[in-house]
Formats: structure tokens, C-alpha cells, sequence
């Protein structure tokens, strides 16, 4: 069973694929579930899962903004309201969910959380491929980092465009898609994505962002 476990929807500030649509997506592209990670929200986790069946999982995330850089939370029931890395971490594993560091090592994004040696017990796991690393040496150097430290370890796309949808994400047998990332029994496939999509990306943030503040001027 295949699942991309780093997607965004159109809640995300930059993001652009309607709930059902990144179901349908994903279900044609042979996977068997997939983690919906807005930035700073569930809204997106809630809207997509009444699109879950029997065949098809939505686990419920969010990619929050730190001070230190973002933090994925995997398998959440509530928001997580703080921005504060130590804090988000808390909140997350207070709602027995998994605590994911997406792309810690993209020096382009530069958006990674970078742990110390002490700082290691305070995750679950490393996101060791993401399609939108533009260089492969910044996955290769979170899988280092993961097998150094004897961190767990998982991928997604990232995708923000439904053409993005199951560019990477983890292989498990049959079971828990959560007790097999906790366990490590698992393994990775990955395609990088095109640097097309994280230009449009930029631009369409930059049009939201424009939008809003002209909307507020209009007030």
C-alpha cells in the first residue's frame, strides 16, 4: 500500500487542489491513502476526509510555521495553535500524533528545522524525500541524518498542484499505516517535482497575499 503523506489543498495559503479532487487524483495514481498537511490549519484535513472509503485513507496533518522552522504533525484532532517549535511539538504528541520534520535540510527553502544532538528525542521522524528538494543532496543528507540518529522516516510530494499527487510517499504491507511508521517497517519512493510548480507556487501566494491586502483597504 502506497501513501503520499505531504499534500496541500487549497486551505493552504499556497495551495490550489479542491478536496475532492486531490482524492480523486490520488486514487488514480494507485495510492492507497494520503496525509493532507495545510500550512497552519486542519480545515483541509476535515474538508477532504468526507471523501475517505474503506479503500482510501485521509490522515488528518498540518505543516505549522515555527521559529525554528516547520513541523508536520501526522494523525491530529485538533488545531495546533502555537508557533512555537517546543510548544508544537508538545501539541502534537499531546493529541498522540507523530511528529514529522519536513525538508530540514533544503538550504533554497531554507524553511527546515535544524536539531541538535539533544533536540533528536524531541521528533519521531525525518522526511527523508520530498519532491520540491530541488537538489537530491538535501534528501540524501536527511536520510543521513535519520540513519545517524536512529530516527524513523517517511516522504511525500508536497504537492501543491493535483499533477504533483504521489510524486513520493511510503510502501507498507498490510496493517497500521501508523504503527508502520512508528516501527520503521516501511520503504520510500520518490520523482523529483518540476521547479515550474514552486514558481507558481511563489505567485500564487504572492496574488493571495496582494488580494487580501487590498480587500482590507477596500474595508
Amino acid at each position: 500500500m502506497k501513501y503520499d503523506l505531504h499534500t496541500h489543498t487549497k486551505y493552504s495559503p499556497d495551495g490550489f487542489i479542491e478536496p475532492k479532487k486531490i482524492v480523486k487524483t490520488a486514487m488514480r495514481r494507485g495510492l492507497s491513502g494520503i496525509a493532507i498537511t495545510d500550512h497552519d490549519t486542519i480545515k483541509g484535513s476535515g474538508k477532504v476526509k468526507k471523501y475517505e472509503t474503506d479503500e482510501f485513507q485521509v490522515i488528518c496533518g498540518s505543516e505549522i510555521s515555527t521559529e525554528r522552522g516547520e513541523v508536520i504533525g501526522l494523525f491530529l484532532s485538533d488545531e495546533i495553535k502555537s508557533h512555537t517549535f517546543l510548544e508544537v511539538v508538545d501539541q502534537i504528541k499531546e493529541q498522540d500524533g507523530i511528529v514529522v520534520l519536513p525538508h530540514p535540510f533544503d538550504n533554497i527553502r531554507k524553511n527546515g528545522v535544524n536539531l541538535s544532538k539533544k533536540e533528536v528525542k524531541l521528533v519521531d521522524c525525518i522526511e527523508i524525500y520530498n519532491s520540491r528538494c530541488l537538489r537530491q543532496k538535501y534528501n540524501d543528507d536527511a536520510w543521513k541524518f535519520a540513519k545517524n540518529n536512529d530516527l524513523m522516516y517517511v516522504a511525500g510530494s508536497d504537492a501543491h498542484f493535483a499533477r504533483e499527487v504521489g510524486n513520493a510517499g511510503i510502501i507498507i504491507g498490510e496493517g497500521s499505516v501508523r504503527k508502520s511508521i512508528l516501527k520503521g517497517n516501511l520503504d520510500f519512493f520518490g520523482k523529483k517535482s518540476s521547479l515550474t510548480n514552486l514558481i507558481m507556487t511563489k505567485m500564487l501566494k504572492t496574488w493571495r497575499d496582494f488580494s487580501e491586502d487590498h480587500s482590507k483597504l477596500d474595508e
